[in-house]
């Protein structure tokens, strides 16, 4: 499974644009889409979007420090678009609601591990 990092996300008029911070190779980028559910690393303090392509799963990372422009996406309700490099963007469907639900679920939910819950509530509540 690879993984993607997130390091930034700019804001646009009627878009944000998230980019990573290592190389994707051009065939790659080109057959990536998005998955359309999250995953939270609890460890990382971490929201986890799933890429994929035919025949593998991706890791797209937002870490901490993306958090609060993640946070400016819900509350503007705008599309969030990856931008894998070579041209090739990839609109990331479903996140508002993902990102609505997970983080509602960790309030409260020791499941998530103390550092996780709070590190979401100073954010998104």
């Amino acid at each position: 499974m690879k993984k993607l990092t997130v390091n930034q996300i700019n804001e646009g008029k009627e878009l944000f644009i998230a980019s990573v911070s290592e190389e994707v190779d051009v065939d790659l980028a080109k057959s990536l889409r998005a998955g359309d559910r999250m995953l939270v690393d609890s460890d990382g303090l971490a929201f986890i979007y799933i890429l994929e392509d035919d025949s593998n799963f991706y890791y797209l990372t937002f870490k901490q420090n993306t958090w609060t422009s993640l946070k400016k996406v819900t509350l503007e309700n705008v599309r969030l678009v990856l931008d894998v490099g070579n041209n090739v963007q990839i609109e990331l469907t479903s996140i508002l609601e993902e990102l609505a639900f997970l983080t509602e679920n960790i309030e409260g939910n020791g499941n998530y591990g103390e550092a996780m819950e709070k590190a979401v509530q100073e954010v998104f509540h």
